[in-house]
């Protein structure tokens, strides 16, 4: 269970998923899961829209100064919520706040800088590829219409994989639904206690991993 004084930080890429608070629900609610349970404060939520590659966060800053000043620990909900850049996750931990990520609460600093120093890599290989990719295409020859028709089909391929791994997804929650509600029939009344007793009977996610009350709450949104 939670204890002590939180500071959220929710974050979205674009101005219209701020607008339409798409993508902050859903990180509200996995601050409120984590937090279930135990003696703490919510001092306050800060918002911001701005790109993950930016380490100039004016909303950012402003919650890790109430963060020293209140003794508070800052809260996000996935780590890739803060930057996919190692410098600035780098210089988040040399900063002395503590902060925790939802997704993943037991792992430490240096767990937290390695994880942020593969995306950033990961970032740059998929750069390097495209663009690559575009150089063998304009060397044979092949007319690529400018910049944006590669795009659009870069898009293309990114969503389709996003909708196969999304029903996927769709189809573990099913499965697992009627196992969820015999746990609750049993006793369990909260998202932690479920993630408990999933781990306890040597159920994995489905990335194999262990249950927490997040992860929980995922499936019980698939599934709904």
């Amino acid at each position: 269970m939670a204890n002590g004084r939180f500071i959220s930080y929710l974050r979205v890429s674009t101005a219209q998923q701020g607008a339409s608070g798409l993508g902050l629900e859903a990180q509200r609610a996995a601050v409120a899961a984590h937090l279930n349970g135990g003696r703490w404060e919510l001092v306050q939520e800060f918002m911001e829209t701005e790109s993950g590659k930016r380490a100039d966060r004016p909303a950012l800053a402003q919650a890790l100064r109430l963060c020293k000043q209140k003794k508070a620990t800052l809260i996000i909900a996935k780590l890739d919520r803060l930057a996919r850049n190692v410098h600035f996750i780098s210089g988040l931990m040399e900063s002395g706040v503590e902060f925790i990520a939802c997704d993943m609460p037991a792992a430490n600093k240096f767990v937290l800088h390695i994880m942020a120093a593969v995306a950033e890599q990961e970032a740059e290989a998929i750069s390097k590829r495209t663009k690559a990719a575009l150089q063998a295409a304009k060397e044979r020859g092949k007319v690529l219409g400018g910049r944006r028709v590669s795009v659009e089909r870069f898009a293309e391929i990114g969503a389709e994989a996003r909708e196969m791994r999304s029903e996927k997804a769709k189809d573990f929650a099913a499965e697992l639904l009627p196992t969820i509600e015999d746990i609750k029939a049993k006793g369990a009344k909260t998202l932690r206690d479920i993630a408990a007793a999933l781990n306890e009977t040597g159920i994995p996610t489905a990335r194999g991993g262990e249950w927490s009350a997040v992860q929980v709450q995922r499936i019980l949104a698939r599934a709904a």
